[in-house]
């Protein structure tokens, strides 16, 4: 059988569009079309139903969405032991715009001199695109910002803890108050935090509500540097990774409030429990495993 085909399966499945399956796969849409016919009449089974806005897999197609992936997994462990040598080949890698602006390029960097023939794809995703991008095999490994991470077919271990800093402009009142900022006040500002399922801010926003009489204003960005720069602003407060604020802390841009204090949030790596790991995948992992406790520390 052409494994071709069976990319092809994997790809519509994933997608449920003949036009996404097409552009993921940098095909023509008639092709697959055409191989997705050439596998049906191969198996003897239709495994999509075609309807006017895309396609659903069949309850046969369900019954060979495994299969096909062991399939594949096969040939790649197969050509992975073929060519020998270092480990090379692309890394998908999915997580949260945190990581992704804060401590990854670092890593990507090593990469590159440790591992040259390593190359890295790094896509931007919350804690449900990732493990989505995981179970269907758009992502090879994910990084969750999570204090639990229990998902079916996920396997994730602990990689390292990132500290959380509670931040406002330096004109701000908390800036330099030497008593701690209490629960009650904090519920009477107004906060800029990240979106909703970002594990802290999601964790904060909670808290805060939970205050008697809150008060409190609430705004989420799918963006990290446009809550940084609201508060930067002078406009309230936010509760960030110090990773991502250690150059404006640094410069005076933004000051640390004392106030309650707010547990380090774990980092997991995880991946598709089934799923063959490549040499290139496990040499991200090594430099993942090396890049985090230096630059978090315990």
């Amino acid at each position: 059988m052409d494994t071709r085909l069976l990319r092809t399966f994997l790809a519509l499945a994933r997608t449920g569009s003949f036009t996404a399956a097409a552009a993921e796969l940098h095909l023509a849409q008639s092709t697959v079309t055409v191989q997705i016919r050439a596998l049906e009449k191969e198996l003897g089974t239709q495994l999509f139903d075609r309807l006017p806005r895309g396609a659903t897999v069949t309850e046969a197609g369900r019954r060979l969405l495994e299969e096909a992936e062991a399939v594949l997994d096969a040939e790649a462990r197969l050509r992975a032991a073929a060519a020998g040598g270092p480990p090379a080949g692309r890394v998908a890698v999915g997580a949260g715009e945190t990581l992704c602006s804060a401590r990854l390029p670092g890593v990507i960097a090593a990469l590159r001199r440790s591992h040259p023939g390593v190359e890295v794809d790094l896509e931007p995703a919350g804690t449900a695109a990732a493990v989505e991008g995981l179970r269907t095999g758009r992502l090879d490994i994910a990084l969750l910002l999570e204090e639990e991470v229990s998902f079916p077919g996920i396997v994730a271990e602990p990689l390292a803890r990132e500290p959380l800093v509670l931040l406002c402009a330096p004109g701000h009142p908390f800036a330099h108050r030497n008593e701690p900022v209490t629960w009650e006040e904090l519920a009477r500002e107004t906060f800029f935090l990240h979106e909703q399922g970002c594990s802290y801010s999601d964790r904060l926003a909670h808290r805060l509500l939970s205050v008697p009489g809150a008060r409190i204003r609430l705004t989420r960005f799918g963006s990290i540097e446009a809550a940084r720069s609201c508060v930067a602003a002078g406009l309230g407060l936010t509760l960030l990774p110090r990773a991502t604020v250690e150059d404006a802390l640094r410069e005076g841009r933004l000051a640390v409030v004392g106030g309650p204090p707010f547990p380090d949030v774990p980092v997991s790596v995880a991946r598709h429990g089934r799923r063959w790991v490549s040499p290139a995948a496990r040499a991200v992992v090594a430099e993942l495993t090396r890049h985090f406790p230096a630059a978090t520390g315990p």
